[in-house]
């Protein structure tokens, strides 16, 4: 939908309308004038239809009115707060380090998705995001896969990589994201996040706190 040009695809939905309604009107026996009049009236209707379609795409499908029966998907705009609980263990003590704080902000349009998520030594990027929907198996899912770029300072111990994470959505209006994630270094484990805010921040909040295997990193340079 990103590329689609909307003016030359309404160009074309309209000519096929109007070839199906000639099609339908001249089989019916309907009369030249009475063809061409409909199609003046459709015509001018149609920067009416667009404009309508325009405003609910921008906005109005964010709307509770059209919630579940006309737009399927949750807004899941804004910024989102929680932890990464890693099962990847450090080789030098074999111990798995403890939550990792971590902040994602989703971009959501009505036909677009993007989510980025970060901590104090990372920031991953989506590459493909889409929900998985199933009201009758009970199912309302967030999944996207993403490539992460660690700070250069990090690269010794954590590289550039990609993965998958697949979150379960919690409430109506969504209040929480509890997912698990994979990555191509051979890494897995559970996220958890909590809503926070629609404003949607583009940078780590250091107030979250610092990631557990750097801190340990600068503990341990102090006591030496």
């Amino acid at each position: 939908m990103k590329n689609l040009n909307t003016k030359r695809f309404a160009l074309a939905l309209f000519a096929v309308f109007a070839v199906c309604f000639l099609v339908v009107a001249f089989g019916k026996g309907a009369t030249v004038s009475d063809v061409w009049g409909a199609i003046s009236v459709a015509y001018q209707t149609i920067p009416i239809v667009l404009a309508v379609c325009a405003f609910f795409v921008s906005y109005a499908w964010r709307w509770r009115i059209f919630s579940g029966w006309l737009v399927p998907f949750p807004d899941l705009n804004g910024t989102w707060h929680g932890k990464i609980q890693t099962t990847w263990r450090d080789p030098s003590t074999g111990v798995v380090p403890p939550p990792i704080p971590v902040m994602l902000t989703i971009k959501q349009s009505f036909t677009r998705l993007s989510c980025v998520m970060r901590t104090a030594e990372m920031t991953s990027h989506s590459f493909l995001a889409d929900f998985w929907l199933d009201e009758d198996e009970q199912v309302r899912k967030l999944g996207y896969s993403y490539r992460s770029s660690p700070l250069p300072t990090v690269r010794d111990r954590s590289q550039p990589h990609e993965g998958t994470a697949v979150f379960e959505i919690v409430g109506n209006p969504a209040t929480k994201l509890k997912g698990v994630y994979w990555s191509d270094r051979k890494t897995t484990g559970e996220v958890t996040l909590d809503f926070v805010d629609r404003k949607q921040q583009d940078e780590y909040l250091g107030s979250l706190g610092e990631h557990p295997v750097s801190s340990k990193n600068g503990e341990d340079k102090k006591n030496q």
